[in-house]
């Protein structure tokens, strides 16, 4: 059996999860891989056959992503020859992490297409979403990278369609201590918009830096460091809490472990604004924003015993066999119906048909 295993390399989220389905897929499978965007520190793992520029996003210094920069890099005509171009034709089924370009290849010659990521579970309703849902941002996040055979991750089983996050197998084998400092892992703000708060919390801070390339160093109680992987497990692993994104992967392994989580969602994303609104609901310490009261909220978080462990179970052998079902089904499929499975839950197709309508 031939897998294509798509991944999107904005971030190390994405790369984090998929080393550990391609590793259990390659125990039955013949896996190829395709990396598009390379904004990410993590090494795959795996040689990657297909390396494509894709549609990605970047970093911004102040909380949010640089969509100047990010529409300045984008290359819509190498996108839309990408897709076309992808002999997705020799493969018996493709797997997407919010992969456009695998995405969009599928749907446009009716190939099945696994979506297996966290976003896949935003097509749910039953997820937590802030008051107010923002149906553009849903809208944007259901047709990045269309989904087709839907396989989400979230915090909880919000879903059936949902399993709860994938756990690297370093981590649930990892020796999880207590040194007393705080790991900062902020990669939408630069080091120095950090420092001032932090410095007026009376802890140590270990801070990695998205947007620092140097040798360490120390500022009064806080050490800053470059992205390194090695140096970030160790204290993250060896913390007595994080603050970080209202991503997915980091506060899934803060869970974990069992450590403290303060999280800000990134300006302008909403799906963090999405998990903030799960991460509440959990009890965690969630603040919308860096602002004035900013240490003094650090100063309460510090001071509190707000730890929550979740021993999630390993999902990746289910998620792995889940794949290779769905490949079985569809291997002689040669027009695949995306009006009836369409990525929705089943009380949701007669009302959102009309939108796919548009896309055929």
């Amino acid at each position: 059996m031939k897998v294509l295993y798509a991944v999107q390399g904005t971030g190390n989220g994405h790369i984090s999860r998929s080393k550990e389905v391609i590793k259990e897929l390659g125990k039955n499978c013949e896996v190829d891989v395709l990396l598009s965007e390379s904004q990410h520190e993590v090494d795959l793992g795996f040689e990657v056959k297909y390396k494509l520029k894709g549609l990605g996003f970047t970093f911004g210094k102040k909380g949010g992503i640089d969509y100047y920069t990010s529409l300045k890099n984008a290359r819509f005509d190498k996108l839309i020859s990408d897709i076309y171009e992808l002999p997705i034709d020799k493969y018996d089924i493709v797997v997407s992490d919010f992969e456009p370009i695998s995405s969009w290849a599928c749907r446009l010659r009716k190939k099945p297409c696994v979506s297996l990521s966290h976003q896949t579970s935003f097509i749910s309703p039953k997820i937590p979403r802030p008051e107010k849902p923002n149906s553009v941002a849903d809208f944007i996040i259901k047709w990045y990278a269309p989904v087709s055979i839907p396989l989400g991750l979230h915090f909880k089983e919000y879903d059936s369609f949902i399993k709860t996050p994938i756990i690297r197998e370093e981590l649930r084998n990892c020796d999880v201590g207590n040194k007393g400092h705080y790991t900062v892992y902020l990669p939408s703000f630069e080091q120095k918009n950090l420092l001032k708060h932090l410095k007026k919390v009376d802890v140590k801070w270990e801070m990695f830096s998205k947007h620092y390339k140097g040798e360490p160093y120390v500022d009064n109680n806080v050490t800053v460091y470059p992205i390194s992987y090695e140096w970030f497990i160790n204290s993250f692993s060896n913390c007595e809490g994080i603050l970080c994104n209202a991503g997915f992967e980091t506060p899934s392994e803060a869970l974990y472990f069992g450590k403290k989580i303060f999280a800000i969602p990134m300006k302008g994303q909403y799906e963090q604004e999405c998990n903030a609104e799960a991460l509440k609901e959990m009890g965690i310490n969630v603040m919308e924003r860096i602002d004035g009261n900013f240490s003094t909220e650090l100063e309460k978080w510090v001071n509190s015993s707000s730890k929550f462990h979740y021993k999630f179970k390993n999902v990746i052998p289910e998620v792995a066999g889940m794949i290779i079902e769905y490949a079985e089904k569809y291997k002689d499929t040669d027009d695949f119906d995306y009006t009836k499975i369409n990525g929705l839950p089943v009380d949701k197709q007669e009302e959102n048909i009309n939108i796919f309508n548009l896309f055929n």
